[in-house]
């Protein structure tokens, strides 16, 4: 997902007990085209924070009355990045070296008031919205995902690096003979936004199965319900349409 339309993707997986196949993948995506799809979808991942940190929120509070209590190390970095980050987002680094952006003190922030709307829209619309995963959307962070499958996750965005995208989808389809891009491969080559969509719609079929990370503690769960939870897969890739899922090391 992006701020606007624009560099915002969107995959339609249809999934059978044998296999999925990319029923539609699309540029330039609007609001209405992402809860329309929500509609008939099991999941709908979004590559997005759904919330912001409880401990940041509070630090706005305090600010605005002119009340901040600052630690005597001010400038330190441990306590900007208590603001800037989110439970989840350490959970990502702890297990994938990948530090998510910070929808506190980065451009995403202006994403996430989007995602904000889209999840608003659902929710009047009788849709079960959970920013934990446990509705219909589950946040999703397409790298994270690909460091866990062990695929290649770094360098492949951008207009010249087509070729690293084609050795990740070549990587892809050889780890997923029952995947099926259709018309889209060359979609996904031209497109990193577009290939994310994909992993996207990957990891929520992981979410739907009940194969995805969860917050462990219970004081965790009510802070996922407001910050978020970027769900990562604990499947194997290859086992995503298996009749016995395999659950994949959490190394």
């Amino acid at each position: 997902m992006a701020t606007e339309p624009a560099k915002t993707a969107m995959a339609v997986l249809r999934w059978s007990a044998t296999g999925a196949a990319v029923q539609s993948l699309v540029l330039d995506v609007d609001d209405a085209a992402i809860t329309n799809a929500a509609t008939g979808a099991d999941k709908l991942g979004i590559d997005c924070p759904l919330g912001w940190p409880d401990d940041f929120l509070v630090f706005l509070q305090e600010h605005h009355a002119g009340q901040v209590v600052a630690p005597q190390e001010v400038a330190g970095r441990d306590w900007r990045r208590k603001l800037a980050y989110r439970a989840t987002d350490r959970a990502v680094r702890e297990r994938t070296g990948l530090t998510p952006l910070s929808v506190a003190a980065d451009r995403i922030g202006l994403t996430a008031m989007r995602a904000a709307g889209i999840l608003s829209r659902l929710a009047a619309e009788g849709r079960p919205v959970d920013r934990a995963g446990n509705g219909i959307v589950v946040e999703v962070y397409p790298a994270a995902s690909l460091r866990c499958w062990g695929l290649p996750f770094r360098a492949y965005k951008g207009r010249k690096r087509r070729a690293a995208r084609e050795a990740l989808i070549d990587a892809l389809l050889k780890r997923t003979p029952w995947l099926d891009l259709g018309a889209y491969v060359d979609l996904c080559a031209d497109s990193d936004d577009a290939l994310d969509a994909v992993i996207a719609a990957l990891t929520s079929r992981a979410a739907a199965v009940s194969k995805t990370s969860t917050p462990d503690e219970a004081h965790l769960r009510q802070q996922a319900r407001r910050e978020g939870w970027i769900v990562l897969p604990e499947v194997l890739l290859e086992s995503l349409v298996a009749p016995f899922l395999v659950e994949a090391d959490a190394s």
